[in-house]
């Protein structure tokens, strides 16, 4: 394990993840319903205009993969579609332990997302090391993780 960059806030995560799926065609990211869902928006909004397709699976939902589109109000997950992409996206939300997804499931649908794909890149991206902590990175075949801490400071004015 190698730090390649370090980098602080939100502009950090989404740098670091432009870079890493430059040559990537297709993207398929993999995370929870609800809470990784606007994660995959948001990463998927500094790739608008790239040509790229962008794809979400909740949990281990294969057949039920949603494109997300570029719209006049951002990126939003449209309707289902192929999850066959050349890239896939772990998305930290998934090794929580509460969701009670299996990193052994989970790398057979990473499998089957890589079906038919010459290349094949994995990249997680968490907070505050959920990866690493919860073993998944025994059980997954990581190229890069983009692994962020959050600091938070509620004021009253």
């Amino acid at each position: 394990m190698k730090i390649l960059n370090s980098s602080k806030g939100v502009g950090g995560i989404l740098a670091g993840f432009r870079g890493l799926v430059d040559d990537s065609k297709k993207i398929t990211f993999i995370g929870t319903p609800g809470f990784c869902t606007p994660f995959a928006e948001l990463m998927g909004f500094v790739l608008r205009g790239s040509g790229k397709e962008l794809t979400f699976i909740s949990n281990l939902n294969f057949n039920d993969a949603k494109t997300i589109i570029s719209t006049g109000d951002g990126m939003q997950l449209g309707k289902v579609t192929d999850p066959h992409a050349d890239t896939v996206v772990l998305l930290g939300g998934v090794a929580m332990p509460k969701m009670g997804i299996d990193p052994e499931a989970m790398n057979e649908m990473i499998l089957q997302v890589f079906e038919g794909s010459e290349r094949k890149l994995v990249i997680g991206v968490c907070f505050q090391s959920v990866f690493q902590e919860q073993k998944w990175t025994d059980k997954i075949d990581f190229d890069y993780i983009i692994d962020s801490d959050l600091s938070v400071d509620l004021i009253e004015m």
